[in-house]
């Protein structure tokens, strides 16, 4: 079987950016499971394993553009301390989740002084150029539920 849209991919992976540090990896763990052509993985990474079958192993270099995007400084604002009157202990570095009209958004807090808090909605990874080392380990096709969920469910998957 080839990997398609709404089959379930399971991958064995080690992110890398430009200078090889290792960001990421599923070796020593159960090997990721995905649906593929659902947008469970960033882009560049879909469309290179896209038509591949068990057993091929590759070596990818995304751009951030197919990647993680490219840093937007309007994702970066101030807001008043008293947003996070729930948090004591407000540190950055924190990450929060906010639903807006784009949708969920999740952003971290860069920078307290006194009542201004910085927050930036930018992935960690935006601007970043990565390289994956792939294995696909097994594909199989999507349950009715998984389709219906948009994700996989049982090993290697979770549910939300």
């Amino acid at each position: 079987m080839q990997i398609k849209k709404d089959a379930v991919v399971s991958i064995h992976y080690t992110l890398t950016d430009n200078e090889g540090e290792i960001l990421d990896t599923s070796e020593g763990q159960e090997p990721l499971a995905y649906l593929h052509g659902r947008g469970n993985l960033i882009p560049g990474l879909e469309k290179e394993l896209e038509g591949k079958k068990e057993g091929d192993k590759l070596n990818v270099t995304i751009p951030p553009e197919d990647a993680y995007g490219i840093r937007d400084e309007q994702l970066v604002r101030k807001v008043s301390r008293s947003s996070f009157k729930e948090i004591q202990d407000l540190q950055p570095g924190m990450q929060f989740q906010s639903q807006s009209e784009k949708g969920l958004e999740i952003f971290t807090v860069t920078k307290i002084e006194g009542e201004d808090v910085t927050i930036d909605g930018n992935h960690a990874l935006a601007d970043a150029t990565l390289t994956f080392d792939v294995e696909v380990t097994e594909i199989r096709e999507a349950t009715e539920e998984e389709l219906a969920h948009g994700h996989v469910h049982g090993a290697g998957g979770h549910h939300h």
